[in-house]
């Protein structure tokens, strides 16, 4: 049996905490799951979720600030990729836990 690791001081469990609930929100998680697999625009996004480019870029604007998104500026417009690709490991286990295959 592996070790279990230290449980999580107060500082580890806000930052964790922070980031749940940033991803915890239907349309932020979707756009860290599109972010997963391409770096887009707020147009792409947008389109992609069927939402409004307001929307999105708000919901952006919310993942910029916990530091889960970045942002590069080309050819007049800001293109978004997530800041950890620990990110998409936290997709999948998202994907076990809730185990979407046996419902």
């Amino acid at each position: 049996m592996a070790a279990q690791p230290e449980p999580f001081d107060d500082t580890q469990s806000r930052t964790i905490s922070e980031v749940l609930k940033a991803v915890g929100h239907p349309i932020r998680l979707r756009i860290v799951d599109e972010l997963a697999r391409k770096e887009r625009n707020v147009g792409e996004l947008a389109e992609i979720l069927g939402e409004k480019q307001a929307i999105v870029s708000q919901q952006l604007k919310i993942l910029r600030m916990v530091a889960l998104v970045q942002t590069e500026r080309r050819e007049g417009k800001s293109y978004y990729s997530l800041a950890n690709p620990h990110l998409v490991d936290l997709l999948g286990c998202m994907r076990r836990c809730v185990c979407f295959e046996d419902r």
